[in-house]
């Protein structure tokens, strides 16, 4: 039997590495190389969005929850599930599109403890062009001499069983 040696961490513990899965690809190889794409596909998004337009993709994807819902509004907090943030971190991130006139804050008319968020007309004159801008992106980053059809459609079946959006909910 072989001994696994000891590493060290930042607290000075000492740990066992973890074994190894066998032959095949390495779980947390993958897992990693997952988290860095999307960091690179955010920046790339950033990027465009933010120099056009003003708006992060976090923004982006906020006004975007909400023109799909049902008369371009939905309460605060299942805004806050659809995008997997907290309550105050949907305040936080609506603040500024409230600012700029793209969003508003509305209460229920049978409970003011309730708050929607809905997209303004400005809101949604905004969101067009800027879905105009990241199709753009979208289309430069999965340019077809580097990315097939093929190679698409097998990528956004395997993002959705890890928890992607689910087939049918294309944009409008």
């Amino acid at each position: 039997m072989t001994e696994q040696p000891e590493q060290t961490g930042r607290t000075g513990s000492a740990t066992t590495a973890p074994a190894t899965t066998g032959p095949g690809p390495d779980p947390l190889d993958t897992a990693l190389r997952l988290v860095r794409a999307q960091t690179a596909v955010v920046k790339r998004f950033d990027a465009g969005l933010s120099g056009l337009h003003g708006v992060s993709l976090a923004d982006f994807t906020m006004l975007l929850h909400l023109s799909q819902a049902p008369g371009g509004r939905m309460r605060r907090v299942d805004l806050a599930e659809a995008l997997g943030l907290t309550a105050s971190g949907v305040t936080r991130g609506l603040a500024p599109l409230e600012r700029i006139g793209l969003v508003t804050r509305e209460t229920a008319a049978r409970d003011a403890r309730v708050a929607y968020a809905a997209l303004t007309p400005t809101g949604h004159e905004r969101l067009a062009e800027m879905l105009y801008t990241a199709r753009q992106v979208a289309a430069d980053h999965f340019a077809a001499e580097q990315w097939s059809a093929e190679d698409l459609s097998r990528l956004s079946t395997l993002l959705t069983r890890l928890g992607g959006t689910a087939p049918g909910q294309r944009l409008g």
